[in-house]
């Protein structure tokens, strides 16, 4: 048998080409072998690269239920101070445990019109065909010139008017103890200060105030941007959607253009640009700081946080100290007449908002009665008809109006 010589470099190349090709059964083995290092380090990547995902996935979630609890900055609202009867002041100190602006549980002087029907909005008085006032009865004296300048004295304190609308208050509607006064000044372009049971509010008529009470610190700088320093921790909102929370969940950063962290240390994700803060009001004229009509009796007005949970109408069960303390003011209440109104924001469609009012005020009957007050209440649901605040502002969400706005109503009528 002949035996075949190949050249040297003839041999290489057809080595290398079997190689390369895997051609040759005894080939295959090794080829097999050698890959399998490789693919178990692939397989290892690729499950270390899942467990990553799964955990961003992870954080991703938490993050997205951080960012609906990131709490709004609270409207920076002018406390009614007029008309407080002792009544009033019995109901309120009767409901001194549960009573907190910030949460939305407080009580307030209801006014009705000659029909009988509650009234919203407000006014000093009226005036004669011309232009002038003076009345001296049991509830006060009152003196009002043609051009809106005047006085009134009566229980709820000394009120001086200018025309332009400035003057001051000094509430006197103190009790025995000698709380419940307020010392108010306004200017005509809606600045002005409150020093009294709420606290010391400022406002400088430009959309900025600060408001200084039992739930902390609350600054709003009138450009779209705040700080609120109180029991759900350092809220600080930038006017360009960026933000920071340092709370009960942690430190939380928006940085405004759809991303941001929580956790410390810090974990990226995805957060949305934060609302703008509404600006603050102004206070009104003083000619409007007491409503029209005659006094009917009170308003009581639960945000609806305080006793349901998001978009439902059933009563959180940690409710019940409010609703205890709220039964046990009304029933020493003496009324003709109590209404529970049920009351939502604009999200949503009207069908939708006036169903779910209605079992809100039905929902708040019903507990009443349970702890044996409100028998002869009526519930109705108003839906989103009657705002106290706007739901939008220039086009943009109102977070904060919106959430005065979700409310429940107890008018009683007295």
């Amino acid at each position: 048998m002949r035996s075949c010589v190949l050249p040297s470099r003839i041999l290489s190349l057809l080595v290398l080409a079997a190689l390369a090709s895997g051609c040759g059964r005894g080939n295959d083995a090794p080829a097999a072998s050698a890959a399998a290092p490789g693919g178990t380090r692939t397989a290892a990547l690729a499950a270390a690269h899942a467990d990553e995902a799964g955990a961003d996935s992870d954080v991703q979630k938490r993050a997205d239920a951080i960012a609906a609890q990131f709490p709004p900055i609270p409207v920076i609202v002018v406390p009614e101070i007029l008309g407080v009867s002792p009544a009033q002041r019995a109901l309120e100190s009767a409901m001194a445990p549960v009573l907190d602006p910030i949460a939305g549980v407080s009580v307030s002087p209801a006014r009705c019109g000659t029909d009988g029907v509650l009234l919203n909005d407000a006014g000093i008085t009226s005036v004669d065909a011309q232009g002038n006032l003076s009345r001296n009865g049991d509830a006060g004296i009152f003196k009002i010139a043609a051009d809106g300048s005047g006085s009134a004295n009566y229980e709820g304190g000394l009120i001086t008017i200018n025309a332009d609308g400035s003057g001051s208050i000094n509430g006197d509607g103190r009790d025995e103890d000698g709380e419940g006064g307020a010392l108010v000044r306004v200017e005509a372009d809606g600045s002005g200060s409150y020093n009294g049971p709420a606290g010391v509010i400022a406002l400088d008529g430009k959309g900025g105030g600060s408001w200084n009470g039992d739930s902390g610190l609350i600054r709003n700088n009138g450009d779209g941007s705040g700080t609120w320093n109180g029991p759900q921790g350092l809220v600080t909102i930038n006017n360009d959607g960026s933000g920071r929370w340092n709370g009960p969940l942690g430190i939380v950063v928006v940085n405004g253009d759809g991303t941001g962290s929580i956790d410390t240390p810090a974990k990226p994700v995805k957060l949305p640009p934060l609302p703008k803060v509404a600006p603050a009001g102004r206070f009104p004229p003083l000619k409007k700081f007491a409503p029209p009509g005659a006094p009917c009796g009170y308003l009581i007005t639960l945000n609806d946080r305080v006793l349901f949970d998001f978009d439902k109408a059933d009563i959180r069960s940690d409710a019940a100290k409010v609703l205890d303390a709220l039964a046990a003011a009304l029933k020493d209440v003496r009324s003709t007449g109590m209404e529970v109104g049920g009351h939502t924001d604009a999200k949503g469609s009207d069908d939708y908002n006036q169903a779910l009012s209605d079992r809100r005020a039905q929902a708040v009957v019903a507990a009443l009665r349970e702890r044996g007050a409100a028998q002869q209440a009526t519930a109705k649901g108003y839906g989103e008809a009657r705002p106290v605040a706007p739901n939008e502002i220039g086009g943009q969400d109102n977070p904060g109006g919106r959430q005065l706005n979700r409310r429940v109503e107890i008018f009683v009528r007295t």
